[in-house]
């Protein structure tokens, strides 16, 4: 089909090709030009975050000055004396939290049992044999 074309417009140029859906001819330089730009971009972008890293800094060391002059705490800081006053207040509390059960205490099928046998010590011997025939 191409041929045919070609000879319909009298021998189409490489661009009439390339126009009509043919293959384009590969830059022999075009990896290395995009290898290059990749790196360029990924230069930039670490120059970027460098340059917002030490903006952060200075801005953390200006914060430290503040808190350190007006004897303010970081909220971490906070959050942690917070947390341990809580822990130590509440242990002597009724109001703790709970604490997780281990395995295996507090099996309800145990505590019925149990409270069964106790129950049981104490009826009178007719009618601990009714209950034991069953």
């Amino acid at each position: 089909m191409n041929f045919v074309m070609k000879q319909a417009l009298g021998g189409a140029t490489k661009d009439m090709g390339k126009m009509l859906g043919g293959e384009e001819e590969k830059d022999p330089d075009a990896e290395r030009k995009e290898e290059e730009r990749q790196e360029a971009l990924r230069q930039q972008e670490e120059e970027r975050k460098a340059k917002y890293a030490k903006m952060e800094a200075e801005r953390e060391s200006l914060r430290q000055g503040i808190r350190d002059k007006y004897g303010i705490k970081k909220k971490e800081e906070k959050e942690a004396e917070a947390q341990a006053a809580m822990e130590q207040a509440s242990e002597g509390s009724l109001t703790r939290p709970k604490k997780a059960i281990p395995a295996g205490c507090g099996n309800e099928e145990e505590e019925e049992e149990s409270i069964v046998d106790t129950v049981m010590k104490f009826l009178p011997g007719p009618l601990q044999d009714m209950f034991n025939k069953k």
